[in-house]
């Protein structure tokens, strides 16, 4: 299954393999339909993997799976990109050029926000690969099922560790750094970077993380 998808403002082409779709995909989101009708409040998924390994993808194929489905409830994604630190703050604290490590986050923002998707209307902010900048309140959350997804949600560090308490249901992919590593610098120079910045950024902090 050919499917176009809108991850952090970019169109991103993606392929789904009609098996996978009928033996994973389908499967999950039933699960997680049926959980959700139980709860009967929204259901909240984090779904954690290093970068690269393609969570976004993922989770926007599951929001679009979740509609066009009859009997599954309806599925949104919600990144943790959005609580990036603004660079200007990075820049002050000397944090720049690690980017996207655990300590770049605002993980008391992002703690709050969490809390707050018990209550209807909450919104969300979104990492735009443009301006590489957080934007504040840029999603509206809707859906009964919620699917955070990024690297840290499940880190066991001061401050990290009391957010698995706020969800209902965790999911980790595994993957091998050498299959990353291609992925990531494409990214950073979809972004906006050349070859030489993204295999900098990619070694001195994608790479790391």
């Amino acid at each position: 299954m050919n499917v176009t998808l809108t991850i952090n403002g970019l169109i991103t082409q993606a392929f789904f393999p009609q098996h996978d779709i009928g033996q994973l995909h389908l499967p999950l989101l039933q699960r997680f339909s049926a959980q959700q009708r139980q709860l009967h409040r929204p259901l909240i998924v984090f779904l954690v993997a290093p970068p690269g390994t393609g969570k976004s993808t993922l989770s926007a194929f599951w929001q679009t799976l979740s509609t066009e489905t009859a009997g599954l409830v309806p599925v949104q994604t919600l990144p943790m990109d959005g609580f990036h630190r603004r660079n200007a703050w990075l820049e002050a604290h000397q944090l720049r050029q690690k980017k996207g490590a655990a300590e770049t986050f605002d993980v008391d923002k992002l703690r709050d926000a969490l809390i707050d998707l018990r209550t209807p209307g909450s919104r969300w902010p979104e990492y735009s690969r443009t301006l590489h900048e957080p934007v504040e309140d840029a999603i509206h959350v809707t859906a009964p099922v919620l699917i955070v997804e990024g690297n840290w949600l499940l880190l066991k560090d001061e401050g990290w560790r009391e957010l698995a308490s706020y969800c209902d249901l965790s999911i980790f992919i595994h993957a091998s750094p050498d299959d990353l590593r291609g992925r990531l610098i494409d990214r950073k120079i979809r972004g906006g970077l050349t070859p030489q910045q993204a295999g900098d950024f990619y070694a001195a902090t994608d790479g790391p993380n």
